[in-house]
């Protein structure tokens, strides 16, 4: 994911109707494979997954009848590439809860080599032991490089090595509504 903002050219994937249906049903989809929600979690990996893992963890509460937490884990120093690109921002974790025994659904916004996913679980071992750990994904663009695949998948976007998926949020970007673009422009 990149943080720049998409180029005039870039193509619209999801307005904010598109992203709120998406995130309605991947709640669905999270109430419908976890019976105890009681101990599930929707934890964001910084920082558009963090948006995505609170909007989820209302709708799960709102449709499942039950208060599902959401929290935040930091993988800036556990991402594989820290030699490769400036210092990351170090985000506080913030967990609701002890993980043991618990489900964790991850939230991200685009998925797309597996390395942040991958973080993000070697993140979370520091904190316990859930019982299982979960991947929600807004966009999955491919070209994985790792072994690792979402189980819950807004929009699958085929995308080249060169183009880049920009996702913003009214909140964090300071726009006037949400959306995702797909950019061509090198």
């Amino acid at each position: 994911m990149n943080s720049n903002p998409p180029s005039p050219t870039a193509r619209l994937l999801l307005d904010a109707a598109a992203i709120e249906r998406t995130l309605h049903r991947i709640a669905h989809e999270i109430i419908e494979r976890n019976s105890d929600l009681g101990r599930l979690a929707i934890i964001g990996i910084p920082s558009r997954g963090v948006v995505i893992a609170e909007r989820l963890a209302k709708l799960v509460s709102t449709f499942g009848g039950t208060e599902v937490p959401s929290g935040v884990v930091d993988i800036s120093m556990h991402r594989d590439d820290l030699a490769r690109r400036p210092v990351p921002d170090v985000v506080a974790t913030k967990l609701p809860y002890d993980l043991e025994n618990r489900t964790i659904v991850l939230a991200d916004d685009v998925a797309f080599t597996g390395r942040t996913c991958r973080a993000a679980l070697d993140a979370l071992a520091d904190f316990g032991r859930p019982a299982r750990i979960q991947y929600a994904v807004l966009i999955d663009r491919g070209h994985r490089e790792l072994p690792i695949r979402a189980d819950y998948v807004g929009k699958n976007v085929p995308t080249s090595l060169g183009e880049r998926v920009y996702v913003r949020f009214a909140e964090i970007d300071k726009l006037s509504a949400d959306g995702v673009w797909l950019d061509t422009t090198p």
